[in-house]
């Protein structure tokens, strides 16, 4: 949603109550300890695009050739974002002071981003727009990232995402890329879980905006590499944060693809947690739960 839509979002009212219940979490699955921005190499090939499609915009079906690339092994980390922070001076997009909205409230005339909360009675809107959340305080000024380094960074725009990838000599993936590297040779997955029962993502759990169960080990961000890889070896290209692509939604548009659903994504609600699923999102909002991962073209495949 761009600025505008949230706007309206935060006006709107008629929302039901949530439960008023803490959620009951699990046991946080073991996260492996991952070098810094590991690359994984992702062969080519032919893959069906959009196929086991939901929703109308993920087809029709189309055949799709891949030429090979190397990918980040997890999405970019605070850690990891903060070095380029540290190397460039770059300020993103959220610490900037937004443009002026007529009618906006006074909080979004401040540098802040959309931040989700489960929705109550003195508030029904799960977004709302938090003045100082930003990528090293996701919930707020009273959040610090940098003691959470292994999490996805997030809030970040894609002009956010592309100048990390530009400082890193690298790019944002594309569409077809991402998703053939989603899919590792599978079919879609109908739901983020193993015949065996075992939660192969980070999602909800729950209905959806009221409660996640948790169930998973998590209700909010996980940190990379908790959940088991994929055949290539790449962690959480399903769940956690929605990953920034270079694919606009269409010419002139001012919407980018998004990819891989996020720890928001419930069966009654969004479900987009698929490798063919796609969403849009305005180019220059970050949200609490946006992050993305790199890939290289240049260099060379493994010998």
């Amino acid at each position: 949603m761009n600025r505008l839509a949230l706007l309206s979002l935060l006006l709107m009212t008629g929302c039901s109550q949530a439960e008023e219940q803490a959620a009951s979490t699990a046991s946080a699955p073991a996260c492996e300890g991952l070098p810094d921005q590991e690359m994984v190499w992702i062969p080519g090939g032919r893959f069906t695009s959009g196929e086991g499609a939901i929703y109308p915009e993920e087809g029709p079906a189309r055949d799709i050739a891949v030429d090979g690339f190397w990918m980040s092994k997890t999405e970019i980390t605070n850690a990891q974002f903060a070095k380029f922070v540290e190397a460039t001076g770059y300020t993103t997009e959220a610490e900037r002071t937004p443009p002026r909205l007529s009618d906006a409230p006074p909080e979004m005339l401040e540098p802040g981003s959309a931040v989700f909360r489960v929705p109550s009675g003195d508030n029904p809107n799960w977004w709302i727009w938090v003045p100082g959340a930003q990528w090293r305080h996701p919930s707020g000024p009273d959040d610090d990232a940098q003691l959470r380094g292994n999490d996805p960074v997030v809030h970040v725009t894609f002009n956010d995402a592309l100048a990390y990838a530009e400082w890193a000599g690298m790019d944002l993936p594309s569409e077809e890329q991402w998703e053939f590297a989603a899919r590792a040779g599978e079919p879609s997955l109908p739901e983020p879980i193993s015949q065996e029962g075992e939660a192969l993502a980070n999602y909800y759990q729950g209905v959806f905006p009221v409660r996640d169960m948790g169930q998973d080990g998590y209700t909010s961000r996980a940190p990379v590499g908790c959940f088991k890889a994929n055949a290539y070896g790449l962690h959480d290209m399903i769940g956690n944060v929605w990953e920034w692509t270079m694919a606009p939604r269409r010419s002139g548009n001012s919407r980018n693809i998004i990819k891989g659903g996020s720890f928001l994504c419930a069966s009654n609600y969004c479900a987009r947690y698929r490798p063919a699923a796609r969403q849009y999102q305005e180019r220059d909002l970050g949200t609490d739960h946006i992050g993305f991962r790199v890939v290289d073209t240049n260099k060379d495949p493994p010998a």
